[in-house]
């Protein structure tokens, strides 16, 4: 006589030999990410948007008193619009994290089939797209202010995205290694003061160990890169080089953006 096979056995068998479902692809998982923190933050994009503007505007007015033109006007209208990204990009973005990580946020996305760095691009993607309207705003702006070129603000479609990955990555780094929420504001905070102070005010004007400082902030590449864009006739060459060093920072960024939402995930 045969034997007979108890049900859980055959159900058994069959899932081993069916399998576990495969992994969520990496681009399907980031535009899933982003369109959800699209959806999100979309409550608050009008006040994101006006304060980051106003606050970069009136920089560049109160600066308008002290800087009459030249390299100085350059630095200070270039400074001022990447500085609309550092306010969402690099600061939001650490409050969120933070806040994210310690009301247990985390272990929602840790549950979900997706890659972290689909985590945490969609995120820092959704922060940055914010930040495209009042660049243009600010940058129109300064340009009149100081009598500036408007013929080449189209460089903005690779800066913003560029300086928006490094500062997007750095902020969300912040917040994911920040021990409190509180220090994770604290940081994205002192981390956009840092961009005020180091990207708005001319390079030559700066002590060397100040200077120094400026080359290690990302978005520096991005701010020197836009304001090369104002001369007579700009150097293509050194803006591209420009770029190309702010999109490997901001590679470097999102890497260690990554790494921390893997650690902070499994603690």
């Amino acid at each position: 006589m045969g034997t007979t096979r108890s049900p859980s056995v055959r159900t058994e068998q069959g899932a081993d030999a069916a399998g576990l479902a495969p992994a969520a692809r990496f681009l399907p998982s980031l535009a899933a990410v982003y369109r959800a923190q699209l959806s999100r933050a979309r409550v608050a994009r009008i006040p994101l948007l006006f304060v980051a503007t106003f606050q970069s505007v009136g920089i560049m007015i109160l600066m308008r008193g002290v800087v009459d033109g030249g390299g100085e006007a350059r630095a200070v209208v270039a400074g001022s619009s990447v500085l609309v990204v550092a306010f969402v990009a690099l600061n939001l973005l650490a409050q969120y994290f933070g806040h994210l990580r310690a009301s247990g946020g985390l272990d929602h996305y840790a549950t979900l089939p997706v890659p972290p760095a689909s985590v945490v691009l969609g995120a820092a993607g959704a922060y940055a797209s914010f930040t495209v309207p009042g660049t243009l705003v600010t940058a129109g702006i300064g340009c009149l202010l100081f009598d500036l070129p408007m013929g080449n603000l189209w460089v903005l479609a690779a800066v913003v995205p560029l300086a928006g990955a490094a500062l997007a990555g750095l902020g969300a780094a912040l917040g994911l290694l920040a021990p409190k929420p509180e220090l994770a504001t604290l940081l994205g905070q002192l981390g956009m003061s840092a961009a005020l102070l180091l990207g708005v005010l001319p390079a030559e004007r700066m002590p060397a160990l100040i200077a120094f400082a400026r080359d290690l902030l990302p978005s520096t590449y991005g701010v020197e890169a836009f304001a090369r864009t104002f001369d007579a006739h700009p150097d293509w060459a050194a803006v591209g080089l420009d770029l190309a060093v702010c999109a490997g920072v901001g590679v470097v960024s999102l890497a260690v953006a990554t790494w921390a939402y893997r650690r902070a995930s499994v603690r």
